[in-house]
């Protein structure tokens, strides 16, 4: 039964935070979960750790990988489908915690719970699938093997916009090529992980594999880094540049995947109710925060003023409330410091001569939580801070372009690469764009945000670094390629009349 740690997913107190060796522990520091549809909601108090419960983390974990690291992978398969089962059974009650805790509407909560469950079942295959080779050696004598092995202790860090789904293919990739982990999801977001953990433990994996640290990465990153032998970080660029520091300095192997400026361009040939479609939803869908969001619409000149006049009927249109009731398109804003910055980058854009279209300012709501009018501006160019760092909620300009070839000048300047999208009916337009724009992901007709999870996800410059995560990318990065060679014929090096090097 599903509960070790109290994993109540009511309106009673979840707990959880440091699962160290198979054992919750309480901490001297506790943090409030409060849902920012409504800050008078605590969902539970969560332990913060310290360097030390790291340390201790760490150490179970390098001993449980004496064994998970050479396990049976259809043990490991079993386990893995059966926290997909697990997840699975606890979708209804699981999304709506999910829902309180980040502030996505349930709809999209569930969603996200549905991803994490395909992912287990997904990596579930991959245990009885390792990549390797066998090969003729140019050697008499002689053949070669590759074969994959496990990195080791994984240290997965994880962000608050994606609280379950992101530590699930983390830590399913990791767990499945037979490493052993130590998750650190964010304080912000903590009971999804906590509930994860939880199915992990009831689907029989053994105790030490998967270890869970609740804190902030001020106490417990450096610990954590220097005591791992591979880094998965998703968050903000400036935290992945500490990370990226950190662990190179230490030799680890490292994984980040950090923000996007993603643009979608709309070219005048486009079936312009479609392009909305896809603009609202990569824009302002999960209430902006994605890393994939659309938040620079490029648009052709031709039908620029009729786009950006629909637009913003849509956008203005859009109905703001709370997670966890119907009728609404959005959620609150995650944080109040989110929510702050959104105010920010609205007032700053209109400094710079941005014209406000609909939104940008807080609401008023029945509950006190982190309201937004989602923002969208006309008249912008691509020079705007607004078009040059990421927001990371529901605000988006619309720049004017005469053509193609400006378009995707215009996608393709930012120190970003993560996702791209284009709007024509024009297959030679879309491969070109295709072929032209930076981008470690691009979609032809469709919004920037959104990804499978079997298929490579992952940017380009400051979008990225190191391995893409999921998909067969993800045993690059959770596995170390051994090569050996084999004297079959116990013949003298060399023999033969091979190389011998």
């Amino acid at each position: 039964m599903m509960g070790t740690q109290a994993m109540e997913m009511d309106h009673t107190g979840v707990k959880g935070g440091l699962l160290i060796g198979g054992t919750w522990r309480d901490a001297p520091r506790c943090i409030a979960n409060r849902s920012p549809s409504d800050i008078d909601d605590v969902i539970g108090e969560f332990a913060l750790g310290d360097a030390a419960d790291v340390e201790e983390a760490l150490h179970a974990a390098r001993t449980a990988l004496k064994t998970w690291g050479r396990s049976n992978p259809q043990w490991r398969a079993d386990i893995l489908r059966r926290t997909g089962d697990i997840l699975l059974r606890e979708a209804g009650r699981l999304g709506r915690i999910l829902a309180r805790e980040e502030g996505k509407l349930l709809v999209e909560a569930r969603g996200e719970v549905m991803r994490a469950v395909q992912i287990f079942y997904y990596f579930s295959g991959e245990c009885l699938r390792p990549p390797g080779q066998f090969l003729p050696s140019v050697r008499d004598g002689f053949n070669v093997t590759v074969a994959r092995e496990p990195v080791g202790v994984v240290a997965a860090i994880t962000p608050w916009n994606f609280p379950i789904a992101i530590p699930a293919w983390k830590t399913a990739g990791a767990l499945a090529f037979g490493n052993t982990v130590v998750l650190k999801p964010s304080e912000i977001t903590p009971a999804s992980a906590a509930i994860m953990a939880d199915a992990l433990a009831e689907a029989g994996l053994p105790d030490g594999v998967f270890n869970l640290i609740g804190g902030l990465g001020a106490d417990i990153g450096t610990a954590l880094i220097r005591g791992a032998d591979a880094v998965s970080f998703t968050g903000s660029g400036p935290t992945g540049r500490i990370v990226l520091m950190e662990a190179a300095r230490a030799m680890k192997k490292v994984q980040l995947e950090l923000g996007g400026k993603s643009p979608i361009v709309v070219l005048a040939d486009a079936d312009l109710d479609l392009a909305i479609d896809n603009a609202i939803d990569g824009a302002f869908r999960q209430t902006g925060q994605r890393c994939t969001a659309s938040s620079r619409i490029v648009v052709e000149a031709a039908i620029h003023d009729e786009f950006a006049e629909r637009m913003a009927a849509r956008v203005a249109a859009l109905k703001v409330g709370h997670a966890l009731e119907d009728g609404h398109d959005m959620g609150p804003v995650t944080t109040e410091a989110q929510l702050a910055k959104n105010i920010a980058f609205v007032g700053e854009a209109q400094g710079e001569g941005a014209e406000l279209l609909c939104g940008g300012h807080a609401l008023e709501r029945r509950t006190r939580g982190h309201f937004f009018a989602p923002a969208l501006f006309a008249g912008t160019d691509n020079a705007m801070r607004l078009n040059r760092e990421e927001v990371f909620g529901p605000v988006a300009g619309i720049i004017k372009v005469g053509d193609l070839d400006e378009a995707i000048a215009v996608a393709a300047d930012t120190e970003y690469g993560l996702s791209a999208a284009i709007c024509t009916r024009n297959l030679t337009a879309a491969e070109k764009f295709r072929r032209e724009v930076p981008s470690g992901m691009v979609v032809i007709n469709g919004s920037t945000s959104g990804s499978d999870y079997h298929a490579p996800f992952g940017g380009r410059r400051g979008s990225g670094y190191g391995i893409r995560e999921q998909g067969n990318a993800a045993a690059e990065f959770f596995t170390e390629i051994k090569t050996t060679y084999f004297n079959h014929a116990l013949a003298p090096l060399g023999a033969g009349g091979g190389v011998k090097f």
